[in-house]
């Protein structure tokens, strides 16, 4: 099966939600404790890795 290929507005739109998501958390936790940061660690690899690896994939195609 083919991978489907994220297009910019699409990396855009997941980065921005992320980001949005993670405000929400430290804005409206009573207090920020280790187990926070490592949630929002654990997230931004869960996103930003797989949105890497398309972008250069997609760069390394077009050489």
């Amino acid at each position: 099966m083919a991978k489907r290929r994220l297009t910019n507005s699409q990396v855009v739109c997941l980065t921005l939600l992320w980001g949005i998501l993670c405000y929400m958390l430290l804005a409206y936790s009573s207090k920020i404790t280790f187990e926070t940061i490592f949630w929002i660690i654990a997230s931004g690899i869960i996103v930003f890795v797989p949105i890497y690896k398309n972008v250069r994939g997609r760069n390394s195609n077009k050489s």
